[in-house]
């Protein structure tokens, strides 16, 4: 489309997955109402579950999941020397997601416990950014549609756009959503950033944390309270540990 004969500029887009589940790029693909429209904005250098293009030049890498085997990490390393931009997309990629929680357990075993007389090379979980530089980091398990493509503008033509600072809790107070504390549930929203609407609290689930820590999260308060309603010091750690991005205290 032309606006007084000039022709925009439409970058060249490759979105990449890693060890993951895929559920934050079919969120892309989701939503059909506006998916011509989001894509039109953009020339689709790579993307498997939509596009058969498979070009090796491209100015915005989007990657979803985390970095798990030895080849995963090479092959990141050449997506970074190749992308003028990389973005972080999901949980998984931003913290290392699901996945980082095998780093709890023994290599070892756990191999031999997964894959029994057939072990597979597997590394210690890790983000995208504690192996090269991320430009910009989408958290979400899985990321919302809007804010992608509101970040795509912001890269795209410099559109403003600022992640929120503020917990989860405001959003559910914004919905009257019941708080799950009150419910007899354990719930991450006074740590975790919003801007997810609120899903699982509005869905009647506590918040996991998957978005990562909100501005200056008080820890040591959260666990005080979580306590006194019953929840023991494993079933908090737990939690706080299950997508990576929070602070997980002694």
């Amino acid at each position: 489309m032309n606006y007084l004969g000039i022709k925009p500029v439409r970058p060249r887009v490759a979105i990449f997955g890693f060890t993951g589940c895929e559920g934050c790029q079919l969120q892309l693909a989701n939503g059909e109402e506006d998916l011509a429209e989001f894509l039109s904005a953009m020339r689709i250098a790579r993307f498997r579950e939509l596009s058969s293009a498979d070009e090796e030049a491209y100015d915005i890498a989007l990657v979803e999941g985390a970095v798990t085997r030895g080849d995963e990490e090479e092959r990141l390393l050449e997506i970074r020397d190749r992308a003028r931009v990389l973005v972080a997309l999901g949980s998984c990629a931003c913290y290392g997601g699901v996945p980082r929680l095998k780093n709890c357990f023994d290599p070892v075993e756990m191999n031999h416990e997964v894959y029994g007389c057939h072990p597979r090379e597997s590394l210690p979980t890790r983000s995208l950014r504690e192996i090269v530089t991320v430009d910009q980091e989408i958290p979400g398990c899985p990321v919302a549609k809007v804010e992608v493509e509101r970040i795509i503008q912001h890269l795209i033509w410099g559109l403003p756009y600022r992640f929120p600072a503020y917990p989860v809790c405001l959003e559910c107070k914004q919905r009257y959503i019941l708080c799950r504390f009150e419910q007899g549930e354990l719930c991450l929203g006074p740590l975790t950033r919003g801007g997810c609407l609120a899903t699982c609290p509005r869905g009647g689930l506590g918040c996991w944390g998957c978005r990562g820590p909100a501005a200056e999260p008080n820890y040591g308060e959260f666990i005080a309270i979580a306590r006194q309603r019953g929840f023991t010091l494993r079933e908090i750690k737990e939690r706080l540990s299950f997508f990576g991005g929070l602070e997980v205290t002694p």
